[in-house]
């Protein structure tokens, strides 16, 4: 008889013996600053992400140890690591901010893994010398926020920092209300931002600026070495990655709200969850951060937002690189290629086209006219077009999709535009219906979802946030216990605001 193995068995590290390699920690000392975090008083594990701990290889029984709770409220150090916050600098919204580094971040340390290193860091842990008068600590509100949205765009299958744990503690905080503290893990591969070298190159520091693009090189983009200019070949990479990021934004509907170059990833991974949103009704012009008054960073502009933060990182690289024309091309060529097709794969792919083409974009920008004209919730409605089958006999068989629109007629003529193009695919229905559900999700992480879940656990309920994490790992399958989770905003969350304190 099979002996049972009980999940986790498979994960060899004990928390006190995680395969530390502090990579980061080696650079110069003028990089970071090293220091304990604060730690919370009477800490409480709120969550945890077996997703997220699995990719360090940490063993399942670990996180019921009183030493897990401590050791990310930042009460006590984990063996091997080196803890610190890092420096750097940074364009917000299009103005140049001057230093700025991890004003609530500690880098605990970088766990050694099979697939490549990930550094583990508290957000929240409490005030460092780049705190800029700020308390250095995060909220539970807005800690709840960043945890379910982390494992939920990795869910969705776009590169992002995850979320490891949520230790919360009835510590007060004052922001425009009196809060309580909490503290998320975060992980990345590597936290190094495009303000990173923004900061060495303000300062003039031509050798701090060569020791970073190095350390990057080597540690994330060793093909770029054997380039003969591997400054330039890693721009370009880092361009492409960018590009292929916004593509998959823009198509899920999500919104970063704050797209600064300190909060843009030297690996192309979605990073700072602030006062991000999902598209809910579809305005191409939606801007999810009340704190953002000009629109900079509205849903239309993020991919011009990007191509404007990578000439910034390419204006600090200007001194590894020297030639304008050369660095202009490492930026927007790989850009422009890259995210027009990208953008074009993933939008035929959520309208079911067997392939993608460039005139697609026709149909894309009248669905959009269409969408925005009729207030059409996003989400929703790719999730009812792959319900459609590709003939239709009766409008009462594409009630699913029109009865979205207040322009009936509208609907039907973009679906007749939609049919057509369906009409050299010689897939079963099924097949296309089944290959539409799996990019189209059902389940993202609405603004009232989150809301109602961060709600409930002010009121001492968590019951509602680990119901919305379970929905959420899973976005592309029909729960009908989650069903709530789809709909659109109830009338209470018509006034839901977010903004740069969240």
């Amino acid at each position: 008889m099979d002996t049972p193995t009980r999940p986790g068995l498979d994960r060899p590290h004990r928390l006190d013996a995680l395969p530390f390699d502090n990579s980061f920690a080696r650079l110069p000392a003028r990089f970071y600053t090293r220091l304990a975090p604060w730690g919370l008083p009477e800490p409480q594990l709120l969550a945890v992400s077996d997703e997220a701990a699995a990719l360090i290889g940490l063993h399942a029984d670990e996180v019921r140890r009183p030493e897990f709770v401590e050791a990310f409220a930042g009460n006590q150090p984990l063996p091997g690591g080196e803890t610190l916050a890092a420096v750097y600098s940074g364009h917000q919204f299009g103005v140049w901010a001057g230093q700025l580094g991890d004003g609530r971040a500690h880098l605990l340390g970088e766990v050694a893994t099979a697939d490549g290193p990930w550094e583990l860091q508290l957000k929240g842990g409490g005030r460092t010398p780049y705190s800029r008068m700020g308390d250095g600590r995060a909220v539970l509100r807005s800690s709840i926020r960043e945890f379910l949205c982390s494992e939920a765009m990795a869910a969705l299958g776009i590169p992002t920092t995850r979320a490891l744990a949520l230790v919360g503690s009835h510590e007060p905080v004052q922001r425009e209300t009196l809060e309580t503290a909490a503290v998320v893990t975060r992980m990345s591969p590597s936290f190094v931002r495009f303000g990173s070298f923004e900061h060495w190159a303000a300062a003039t520091d031509v050798d701090a600026l060569q020791t970073l693009a190095d350390y990057v090189i080597d540690r994330f983009y060793p093909a770029c070495r054997e380039d003969a200019h591997p400054v330039r070949a890693m721009l370009a990479e880092v361009s492409r990655r960018t590009a292929a990021l916004m593509a998959q934004w823009q198509a899920v509907g999500f919104m970063h709200g704050v797209m600064n170059t300190d909060n843009m990833s030297i690996l192309g991974l979605t990073i700072d969850y602030g006062p991000f949103g999902f598209m809910d009704a579809f305005r191409a012009g939606h801007i999810c951060n009340h704190s953002d008054t000009a629109g900079r960073y509205r849903f239309s502009h993020q991919p011009h937002v990007a191509i404007w933060n990578l000439q910034a990182l390419g204006h600090a690289l200007m001194p590894l690189i020297e030639d304008p024309e050369a660095l202009k091309a490492a930026i927007e060529a790989p850009f422009v290629d890259t995210y027009n097709r990208a953008f074009i794969e993933r939008m035929g792919a959520k309208l079911g086209l067997p392939d993608a083409r460039a005139e697609d974009a026709e149909l894309i920008t009248a669905l959009y006219e269409v969408m925005q004209e009729n207030t059409v919730d996003y989400t929703g409605f790719f999730r009812a077009l792959a319900t459609l089958r590709r003939e239709a006999t009766r409008p009462e068989d594409d009630a699913p999709v029109r009865d979205r629109f207040a322009d009936r007629d509208a609907a039907d003529a973009w679906l007749a535009r939609w049919r057509e193009r369906l009409a050299g695919d010689t897939r079963p229905d099924a097949e296309r219906q089944a290959a539409m559900h799996a990019v189209n999700p059902k389940y993202v992480l609405r603004n009232w979802v989150a809301e109602s879940a961060i709600r409930a656990a002010q009121a001492g309920d968590m019951g509602e946030f680990h119901a919305v994490h379970a929905c959420l790992r899973r976005p592309f399958d029909e729960q009908p216990e989650y069903e709530r989770f789809a709909a659109p905003p109830p009338d209470w969350a018509d006034g839901l605001e977010v903004s740069c304190s969240s």
